[in-house]
């Protein structure tokens, strides 16, 4: 069984929820402490060992190329003024991993995206992460995926508990129990579905390990909800398929996941990794005290 080496990050959103930031910006840029949201993703793929990434965008994100290229006038300024540090810090995205970027064209949703992939991925697994998704750099969920991957030739999914009030924001999961308490069989999924009628409170959240069949799914697979191709309905139809494609497993994730394209997570993901760091941490943590108590 082959392990991937490559992924997939789709990042052709138009980022609504964030204007006017978003007017002239792409979403994916907007720093979270110092580093924009789609750097801490694709430091993620190459920790994980994925450094062939995928990036698929659309019109007016030209920025995220250029963060991910070099700068020769700043490196060169910063490097006559002895300012190393952030040198490093500069030319880092650049030496970062192997970045391609691919345009979608029509935006048909993230069964699409994916499905642009094609001719990059070949005949192998991959890993698709969505660019809105922060998971905290300490853990190593992608790492978790790839081996239970590689391990059960199927396809896995990162699952999370939510509020099952909430549970109609996401995609949903039926699923069986293993062996394995992190682990589960899907089988069934449902695309946001109303929170009666959900079949748990299990979550798909930004991750994905995908065999390559999915792409024959994803080329027939109709427009669903919202008149997109979705992604989960492509998974639903490998869920089912266990004899041939060796079904749909999910990693139930209990760690912190930050979602960026949301306004109120996307300010806790600031305040939590900034109060987490040597340098910021220290003058942040009593601030943050002092300014607690005044609210009460």
């Amino acid at each position: 069984m082959t392990r991937a080496t490559k992924s997939v990050i789709p990042a052709a959103g138009l980022g609504t929820r964030f204007l006017p930031a978003t007017k002239a910006m792409p979403k994916e840029m907007l720093p979270v402490v110092d580093k924009p949201a789609i750097q801490y993703v694709v430091e993620e793929s190459v920790n994980a060992g994925l450094e062939d990434v995928l990036m698929i965008i659309g019109r007016n994100k030209n920025a995220l190329a250029n963060h991910f290229d070099q700068v020769p006038e700043l490196e060169r300024n910063l490097e006559k003024k002895g300012d190393l540090d952030r040198l490093e810090r500069t030319k880092f995205p650049s030496d970062l991993a192997d970045i391609h970027f691919l345009r979608q064209g029509d935006p048909k949703g993230l069964g699409h995206a994916v499905l642009r992939s094609r001719k990059h991925v070949g005949d192998e697994p991959f890993a698709v992460l969505l660019g809105d998704d922060i998971i905290d750099p300490k853990e190593s969920l992608l790492v978790q995926m790839l081996d239970e991957q590689e391990k059960r030739d199927a396809t896995i999914i990162a699952l999370m508990e939510v509020d099952p009030a909430q549970i109609n924001m996401y995609g949903a999961a039926a699923v069986e129990q293993t062996d394995d308490p992190d682990v589960v069989r899907v089988t069934g999924l449902v695309e946001k579905p109303d929170p009666a009628d959900a079949p748990s409170n299990l979550a798909i959240i930004g991750r994905y390990v995908l065999k390559p069949e999915v792409y024959d799914i994803l080329e027939r697979t109709e427009p669903g909800k919202g008149g997109e191709i979705q992604l989960t309905d492509a998974l639903q139809e490998l869920a089912a398929d266990v004899e041939h494609g060796g079904g749909v497993y999910g990693v139930v994730f209990r760690g912190r996941r930050f979602d960026t394209g949301d306004r109120l997570d996307y300010i806790k993901a600031i305040v939590q990794l900034a109060v987490e760091r040597d340098d910021l941490g220290p003058d942040l943590r009593p601030w943050l005290q002092e300014f607690a108590a005044t609210l009460q």
